[in-house]
């Protein structure tokens, strides 16, 4: 049996592996650790959770900053693009620099309620240069309010029931 260290460093892990790959489900696992592991306070899973979510959607971020090197496969052509969609996104990295507030807002929304999806909001945050504090802070709230509340739900539905 894990000790709660250990559990809690596994929850890391499993954090950190589904911001990086999303076919991983940390909301799943925080939900079968509530329900049978041992007791651990709510604001503690919920902090290592964010942590941990933080931590691997930096890697999504710092790609689309261009800090770190894809491999080649991943990487588009140095050919310029023009057109329409090239002016939106213009456009709206643009937008996101006039209107720090409103890009916290929606980092923030979509940390909590992934919707849009956090995933593609790290990356689309770095790709508009959104000041990394204002991604890590908005983004760390928004993950321990969705899984802090995640992690009381179990108990507040068993204690209605």
């Amino acid at each position: 049996m894990l000790t709660v260290i250990g559990l809690l460093s596994t929850t890391f892990g499993v954090s950190v592996a589904s911001a990086v790959l999303p076919l991983i489900s940390v909301e799943l696992f925080a939900i079968g650790l509530v329900l049978t592991g041992p007791e651990i306070p709510w604001w503690l899973l919920a902090l290592v959770i964010a942590t941990g979510q933080i931590g691997g959607k930096l890697l999504h971020y710092s790609a689309a900053r261009g800090v770190i090197r894809l491999p080649r496969l991943c990487q588009r052509k140095s050919e310029e693009r023009t057109g329409r969609w090239r002016q939106w996104l213009e456009r709206f990295r643009a937008n996101c620099r006039q209107r720090p507030v409103w890009t916290g807002a929606v980092l923030l929304v979509s940390a909590v309620a992934s919707l849009p999806p956090f995933a593609a909001v790290a990356v689309v945050a770095g790709w508009a240069e959104v000041p990394l504090s204002t991604f890590v802070v908005t983004g760390f709230i928004g993950r321990f309010v969705r899984f802090g509340a995640l992690a009381i739900a179990p108990g507040a539905i068993i204690g209605w029931l």
